[in-house]
């Protein structure tokens, strides 16, 4: 009996791989249909996607071949091959626009495109195509079950792009400890992220590593233009203060101040002085 069970797994297993080779073989559409749903209920997404992709052209106008394009479109999603998924969703989408599941077809291929989404330090180019997908999903559907889900994803896409701007910005402040020039790029992109991104995560810390940068750049500049960038760096403690009364970066910020009023002291007394 104890031998009985696996010969007999192996043997159905035999057959099916024999009844998959066979109809695939075949030119009748109808096998191949029957068969590539059966595959697709039991969840066998390999087997069931090449049958789809065969079949696909052969249904195209015909009742079947909305529900072909579907199925499809998730055998691709459901093997995680999510270039292909997203293209055959959105072929669906503009096949079928008045389908039952053309919401959950436009939501899928719009998840496909957050699936390429790369980790933050690398180009983000699919993830601005993903937010744009998502974006229109979410702006199109506010009804929809997906809704929250598509909410929540664009939310992380948008924060991952965040963490990229923010982690340039950092970079140039870090390059500008050793090398001055790079302090006036710092300063820019920190105030691009600022202004981009008023919501994030990260503006805390943004703000005061402006600050930070502002200041060596002035305290660092021709004298003749340190007046001017001494108090624009003043201005952006008193904007990091303003927005967060208790900064986690109080102490160094208050350091850093001081440096920066000692300098503009002596211009003060240089000017009394005349």
């Amino acid at each position: 009996m104890r031998l009985l069970v696996p010969i007999l797994l192996l043997a159905i297993m035999f057959q099916s791989c024999s009844e998959y080779q066979k109809v695939l073989k075949n030119e009748d559409v109808k096998p191949k249909y029957d068969l590539a749903q059966k595959f697709y209920e039991k969840g066998d997404m390999k087997r069931a996607n090449r049958l789809f992709e065969q079949i696909a052209p052969k249904y195209v106008g015909k009742p079947q071949g909305e529900r072909v394009m579907f199925f499809l479109a998730d055998t691709y999603f459901q093997r995680k091959d999510y270039n292909m998924a997203g293209y055959q969703f959105e072929r669906f989408v503009k096949s079928y626009p008045k389908s039952d599941k053309a919401a959950e077809a436009f939501f899928l291929g719009a998840k496909s495109y957050f699936k390429l989404s790369p980790v933050y330090s690398l180009d983000q180019t699919d993830t601005d195509k993903a937010l744009s997908k998502l974006q229109l999903f979410i702006n199109s559907h506010p009804d929809s079950e997906y809704f929250d889900e598509a909410n929540a994803m664009a939310k992380e896409l948008t924060t991952k792009k965040e963490h990229k701007a923010y982690e340039i910005a950092k970079q140039f402040n870090k390059l500008g400890q050793f090398d001055y020039t790079f302090l006036t790029p710092a300063v820019a992109a920190f105030d691009n992220f600022v202004s981009d991104f008023p919501g994030s995560i990260y503006r805390e810390d943004a703000m005061f590593y402006r600050f930070e940068s502002a200041s060596r750049f002035a305290i660092n500049s021709f004298e003749r233009l340190q007046e001017e960038r001494l108090k624009e760096a003043i201005d952006d403690y008193n904007a990091l203060k303003k927005q967060f009364p208790n900064t986690k970066h109080a102490d160094e910020a208050d350091k850093i101040l001081e440096k920066v009023n000692s300098q503009l002291q002596g211009f003060t007394q240089e000017k009394e002085a005349k």
